[in-house]
């Protein structure tokens, strides 16, 4: 396995992928924030939240490089269009069980079945990320292809 390779890669592929989730939302095409989310898990501190989560996001980021490495190991190839493939299994993981199982270990996101309260004052994604907008789910699914797509290409 190429570590090296992955580290710089998989550090690459993530700010590029973090990147097109925020201009999503900046662009108005999302209401979700990923990052924020993931960093209000650590801290109930807005500014803190999003400092934790985008570096929280980035060690995620990381260690799926190595998930993807491994895959690529194991298959024997890598490319464009086997790093989109497993982009795309990756995107679909998040939207179809992530999103929906956030409520049930976040400690300030209301669930489905309960609204919000002094403690929980995040929105649950519901079903494919649905409830921060209609494409929120085509977004991570492309930003998740390019992240494979990188990984794929520029993996030796």
């Amino acid at each position: 396995m190429n570590v090296t390779g992955t580290l710089v890669w998989g550090f690459g592929a993530t700010v590029v992928l973090t990147t097109c989730l925020r201009l999503a939302q900046a662009l108005g095409y999302t209401r979700i924030d990923l990052p924020f989310i993931l960093g209000s898990l650590l801290t109930p501190n807005r500014d803190r939240a999003k400092v934790a989560g985008y570096l929280f996001h980035l060690m995620n980021g990381w260690a799926f490089a190595f998930i993807y490495a491994a895959a690529f190991e194991s298959a024997d190839k890598a490319g464009l269009f086997f790093g989109m493939l497993i982009g795309l299994v990756h995107g679909m993981f998040v939207v179809v069980v992530v999103f929906p199982l956030l409520p049930a270990f976040h400690p300030r996101m209301a669930g489905e079945g309960w609204g919000p309260e002094p403690t929980r004052q995040l929105e649950p994604p519901g079903n494919l990320g649905l409830n921060y907008g209609w494409s929120t789910p085509l977004i991570t699914l492309a930003a998740h292809l390019i992240y494979g797509s990188i990984l794929g290409v520029f993996y030796r």
